[in-house]
């Protein structure tokens, strides 16, 4: 056998400012060839589990291309085309099965639904061939994603620490269908509901019970998989929002069944799936109060794991405004700064315009920075490998990085975007993050992977950002109506 083995993932915010070119993918992991397969065969990757896979059914294992670049704007036609094409090329080369890593989220300068394009592709070259996907728990998944794939799946965990099992146990059935043991069938399904990222963290409601529902259907006779997605709001397209698809061995019956008490599931949640702010002065004062740490502040407005800019300042100047003391923050994204620090030297007291480099039309923002005073305490490469739970084993660049202390804050500053879902963000930069008082962080749900079994309290900060979860700032033009909350349930003729 021959297996096209391949990643290619990106969450689209097309809300974003931010570039998603050839360059972004760059920064963040782009590989093709046998560079691809070394990059990610001894990491809790869904690409890992692939290989291993076929490799134990005796198979020829081609990696065309692993590329994943931080959420942002939509990917660009020339980065898109040739990313799609180093796949396709391969499958035209001729082979028994292909398992792809994608997002589920991804848009375009050439198609809203990018990995229903390219499973489009796929079949248009070889209408019969196995096709196994795995796809992120921010899917939004579509007809085209459904009708031409064999088997899809979605990770069960937010953070996501499952990737590697979940691959599995999709590649798994897409090897019983080969040898003829399984006969996948899917049903998916979908209400009218536009959730927030914020609210579908697993170990929250309402996520939490519809995941154990979905284990609760895999342990029956006859299904294979159960996923519920919670969507990505943040790409508007007609297809955004939350959704389920289950697998059977055969029983289009029972897939359907399941699949309506899932999609039912996730509609009567919905109030729990939106997101109630807090004035963010309030907030902050209420953490003030607190002694005991680590504390854990979220920034989660401005979160480029979702497509931010990474550099607003508001959370910051109300942190600084307040005197919040033993802070370290992570992280700006501010590469002059770096450059700036890197100038001065470690020790050096220096005065600086911090952050507010990109202006965002799509909430009507034009950047702020904030000028701040203070020692240039640590410079880094910015390079650390992942110890945690989530993307084990895989190296991050941050690019040139500094730190920075402000008063009682002490800022991380990067050259190249990263969300800090991991600890090591911080410790590469000397701090031991158990030892913080206050740690705040750009983030939503993701940083429980590094930092979840440290934090004593935690405080969502409503700051700005293109990762809003104030649905009012937001001008969406293309996705399907009625959908709530956008629109009021008395409005919706649903189911």
């Amino acid at each position: 056998m021959r297996i096209v083995c391949a990643m290619l993932k990106h969450e689209t915010n097309t809300f974003s400012p931010i570039r998603t070119d050839l360059a972004r993918f760059a920064d963040w992991g782009l590989f093709f060839g046998q560079e691809a397969a070394d990059a990610y065969r001894d990491t809790a990757m869904p690409l890992a589990a692939y290989m291993k896979l076929a490799e134990a059914a005796g198979a020829e294992v081609v990696v065309p291309v692993a590329a994943e670049a931080m959420p942002a704007g939509p990917v660009t036609r020339e980065a898109f085309e040739r990313l799609n094409g180093a796949i396709l090329e391969e499958v035209a080369k001729g082979c028994d099965a292909v398992l792809l890593d994608l997002h589920g989220a991804m848009v375009s300068e050439v198609a809203d639904d990018g990995e229903g394009w390219l499973l489009s592709e796929i079949r248009a070259i070889a209408p019969s061939l196995p096709i196994a996907v795995t796809c992120d728990l921010h899917c939004n998944l579509t007809a085209a994603m459904i009708e031409n794939s064999t088997a899809l799946i979605g990770y069960k965990t937010y953070p996501h620490v499952d990737m590697y099992e979940v691959a599995d146990q999709v590649g798994r059935i897409l090897m019983g269908s080969l040898d003829g043991s399984i006969n996948p069938v899917m049903r998916w399904g979908r209400p009218p509901l536009l959730s927030q990222t914020l609210c579908q963290g697993t170990d929250d409601m309402p996520m939490k019970p519809l995941i154990a529902q979905c284990r609760e259907l895999e342990e029956q006779p006859g299904i294979l998989a159960a996923t519920v997605f919670g969507g990505f709001a943040l790409a508007d397209i007609e297809d955004a929002g939350n959704s389920a698809v289950v697998i059977t061995d055969g029983d289009s019956e029972a897939a359907e069944s399941a699949r309506d008490a899932l999609v039912a599931a996730s509609w009567a949640a919905r109030d729990d799936f939106i997101y109630r702010a807090t004035p963010l002065q309030e907030a902050v004062a209420e953490a003030k109060t607190l002694n005991h740490g680590p504390i854990v502040l979220l920034d989660h407005a401005d979160n480029c794991g979702s497509g931010a800019t990474q550099d607003v300042m508001t959370v910051i100047a109300e942190v600084l405004r307040q005197r919040l003391e033993g802070v370290v923050v992570a992280t700006v994204w501010d590469p002059e700064a770096v450059r700036l620090m890197t100038e001065a030297g470690e020790g050096a007291t220096i005065t600086l315009p911090l952050g507010g480099r990109t202006d965002m039309p799509s909430i009507d923002a034009l950047g702020e920075p904030l000028e701040v005073t203070g020692v240039v305490e640590k410079l880094s490469d910015g390079n650390f490998v992942v110890e945690g739970p989530m993307y084990t084993g895989v190296t991050v660049r941050c690019g040139e990085t500094a730190l920075i202390r402000v008063g009682g804050v002490r800022i991380i500053v990067t050259s190249l975007h990263h969300e800090p879902w991991d600890a090591g963000v911080i410790s590469m930069m000397g701090i031991e993050p158990a030892k913080c008082r206050y740690i705040l962080l750009k983030s939503r749900i993701h940083y429980r992977a590094g930092f979840g079994d440290l934090e004593r309290h935690r405080f969502t900060l409503d700051g700005m950002g293109v990762t809003t979860s104030d649905n009012s700032l937001l001008d969406y033009k293309k996705v399907r109506r009625p959908i709530y909350p956008l629109d009021p349930v008395n409005e919706i003729d649903w189911p």
